[in-house]
């Protein structure tokens, strides 16, 4: 890093500074601090919505996964037609209801007892996967980057860990909902264009698209988009049943997403605001996943050195390949640019982060615990939850690192623990939109006994890849089971259950369901929702449709 990199960092975050310090001035009520308000334009919740997702660990963990699987978890990054559904099909229901958290839309359509599941399955869900997986990442960019700087690599993760947390921290703190989406705005363009300059200046090194191609088409079981169900770690037939199972949860119900559309200042804008972030969802496979499998070929061919993993195996710790890339490849002051939408990315996807567990603990915890406080001590009390988070973040980085220089990369890990989170969440919100029947007691029932059976599989998987169950026997039987494949069957099982349930209780009343529902929907409603679109959401909807359509067929046949 040289003189002209720092100041191209120091400018980046003078420019953040000023955001924060004029969004601080606006933070007198919830609305404000939580929802921004309600006034955000299309155009930011859209730019929100793909910032908040693509953090540090997109950039590190999905470049990783492109050196170690190539195209196998592109399925995820394709998930802009999920995001299509959540603009027709949950937006208008959340943004009708005029709720804070996606906790309270399940009190308002089933009870207080689901309202408090879901709240703490996201909490502890955040701390241990994005929080966690977040910070790690945006460390191990200083290690890479900034190995002697603070007199070691070891120093370099550590101060990368702390300082890029706490100035996140800090600013999330003082600004609010309203901070963290302007603040993505500017990180979105920076984010893009930085990550295209690496791609770019790397595919010119390799010699183009062709010598990639000819370079890991002998390796193309390893990095093909479709692989054989007989593969362990990515089935196609698994990952087509998980990936939409994972994606409808994380972009229609998780309130770390949602969050965007609400503070929307129409139903118009929260609509368009998710197709328009559909459309920047189509970037991650070529800014990030590609330049993964290029730095492996420029590996291959020995134009760059990325680490190996600890332990004498040989294999490559993908993980480091971007920022070896960066610290290989970039020119003066366009190194800095990357840098600064490395930390871009680490810091929207943390402040989206802060802000959201804020929101959940104050919303959905402290105000149920502690009715009628006041707007003023409720802002604290978010405040002070953002503050708590920022610290089991840090305790278990560790972990992850352990995790990171394991046999698991960073995105494969982040993808595996959804994938057991995810199912009865994804279940109980589409059978509540579709389904009149389903009741309190079928829908607490499923989130319970669903969370349950998720984690016994995660400690059973964790357990059997350790080597502490052997390696035959029932236990070991089912950590050892393709976790894509029983995500679906938690799916289906969840479903199930919550429909059996529900129909062995009475079923809710037409007063608690109604518009909550498609069936229990009033003409206004209709007709409120029908006003809210035209031409330009449907024609811009398929334009995404079709690209994404396009992009599974080009890479279904790129290799062959």
């Amino acid at each position: 890093m040289t003189t002209l990199d720092w100041i191209i960092i120091g400018a980046y975050f003078c420019l953040i500074a000023g955001i924060v310090w004029r969004s601080s001035l606006k933070q007198k009520t919830t609305a404000d601090y939580f929802l921004a308000g309600r006034h955000i334009g299309w155009f930011v919740v859209g730019c929100s919505l793909f910032a908040s997702n693509i953090g540090s660990e997109h950039i590190v963990g999905l470049a990783g996964s492109g050196a170690s699987n190539g195209m196998a978890q592109a399925h995820w990054e394709l998930h802009a037609w999920i995001m299509i559904l959540f603009a027709w099909v949950f937006v208008p229901f959340y943004y009708r209801a005029g709720v804070f958290t996606m906790p309270e839309f399940l009190e308002r359509r089933f009870n207080t007892k689901t309202r408090w599941v879901l709240s703490v399955v996201s909490l502890i869900a955040y701390v241990f996967t994005k929080v966690a997986v977040t910070v790690y990442a945006g460390a191990l960019v200083f290690q890479t980057l900034l190995p002697d700087t603070f007199g070691s690599p070891e120093n370099a993760f550590w101060v990368g860990a702390f300082v890029t947390v706490v100035l996140t921290g800090i600013y999330t703190v003082l600004g609010g909902l309203r901070a963290v989406v302007y603040t993505e705005v500017a990180q979105t363009f920076v984010l893009l264009l930085g990550s295209f300059i690496i791609s770019w200046i790397g595919l010119r090194a390799l010699g183009g698209w062709g010598e990639l191609v000819n370079t890991i088409r002998p390796h193309a079981d390893t990095f093909a988009l479709w692989r054989p169900n007989t593969d362990p770690n990515f089935p196609w037939l698994g990952v087509m049943i998980a990936s939409p199972v994972i994606g409808i949860w994380y972009w229609c119900t998780d309130q770390y997403i949602v969050q965007r559309a609400l503070a929307a200042k129409s139903l118009r804008d929260a609509r368009r605001g998710a197709i328009w972030g559909g459309f920047l969802k189509l970037w991650p496979v070529f800014i990030f996943l590609i330049p993964g499998m290029i730095g492996y070929a420029l590996h291959q061919k020995g134009m760059i050195h990325i680490p190996l993993k600890p332990g004498g195996s040989g294999e490559l710790l993908g993980d480091a390949v971007f920022a070896t890339m960066v610290q290989s490849l970039l020119p003066v002051g366009i190194r800095g640019l990357v840098v600064a939408g490395l930390l871009s990315a680490l810091m929207s996807s943390l402040a989206s982060l802060f802000n959201s567990c804020a929101t959940l603990f104050t919303v959905d915890i402290y105000n149920k615990l502690f009715p009628g406080a006041d707007e003023t001590r409720q802002v604290r009390v978010g405040r002070f939850a953002t503050v708590v988070v920022v610290i089991c973040g840090i305790i278990w980085i560790p972990i992850m690192k352990k995790i990171s220089e394991g046999n698991t990369g960073l995105y494969d890990y982040l993808q595996n623990v959804q994938s057991f989170l995810a199912p009865p969440i994804t279940a109980v919100f589409l059978l509540g939109l579709f389904f009149r029947r389903i009741n309190a007691h079928g829908a607490f029932g499923g989130l319970v006994v669903g969370f349950v059976l998720g984690m016994i599989k995660l400690t059973l998987q964790t357990l059997a890849k350790s080597g502490v169950l052997g390696d035959s026997g029932a236990l070991f039987a089912i950590g050892n089971y393709n976790g894509y494949y029983f995500s679906g069957l938690l799916f289906l099982f969840s479903i199930a259950f919550v429909i059996v349930v529900s129909l062995l209780s009475p079923p809710p009343s037409a007063g608690q369901i109604a518009g909550l529902t498609y069936g229990s929907r009033t003409p206004e409603q209709i007709a409120e929702n029908r006003a809210s679109w035209n031409y330009v959401d449907v024609c811009a909807s398929l334009g995404v449709l079709a690209i994404v359509l396009g992009v599974y067929v080009y890479f279904t046949c790129w290799l062959s």
